[in-house]
């Protein structure tokens, strides 16, 4: 079956960005220590990388290896509008979780207006070919699909944020997940993979 991968950067308190949705405080360490980083993570999980950035990255060809869709809250997607950017993720399939965008914001990105548990369980349900469904973001709607979470990708940085939007905002729900590999990097970052128990 098709799993729910929550794939996200977070601070040592939790913030996927700060109050104001900011996130370009997240250290990244001296440039070599961030080339060897990126590199490694990028390998990883190229299709996270935004098409924007894809060329930069090297990864102008390279094929998804882990997801086919993305489902991201209307937060994260306004970031990518704020830069005019309709299609942040033009080779995935993208869904928005939004009651207040216009459906027809973009024809390449599927508003959906609706309940955000409804629509990942069609998706995990579809034909399993290997690739996933990418949860990119935010905190609230990450919340609200925690049900449905399967697999945790954290990349844990080394700072703390103070306020901002945590990784999770929903009902108090202790949910249990199982570290299935660690890595540590030199520029401080973790990168953790975790799967529900």
């Amino acid at each position: 079956m098709r799993r729910l991968v929550y794939y996200i950067a977070v601070t040592l308190d939790g913030r996927i960005a700060g109050p104001g949705g900011e996130y370009d405080f997240f250290p990244a360490g001296d440039e070599q220590q961030s080339a060897a980083y990126s590199a490694r993570v990028n390998t990883l999980y190229p299709e996270t990388v935004p098409t924007a950035h894809r060329a930069a990255a090297g990864l102008t060809d390279a094929p998804n290896r882990q997801f086919d869709t993305v489902v991201m809250g209307s937060g994260t997607y306004r970031d990518a509008l704020g830069q005019g950017i309709t299609s942040p993720y033009a080779h995935l399939r993208q869904y928005v979780v939004s009651s207040t965008l216009d459906a027809d914001a973009a024809p390449a990105v599927t508003v959906v207006p609706g309940d955000p548990l409804a629509l990942v369980r069609e998706l995990k349900r579809e034909k399993d070919t290997g690739s996933h469904v990418w949860l990119c973001g935010g905190g609230k709607l990450a919340g609200a699909l925690l049900p449905e979470i399967d697999e945790l990708v954290v990349k844990h940085y080394p700072v703390v944020a103070g306020a901002g939007i945590p990784a999770f905002d929903g009902a108090f729900d202790p949910t249990v997940f199982v570290v299935a590999e660690r890595t540590a990097f030199p520029n401080g970052v973790t990168l953790t993979r975790l799967t529900r128990r």
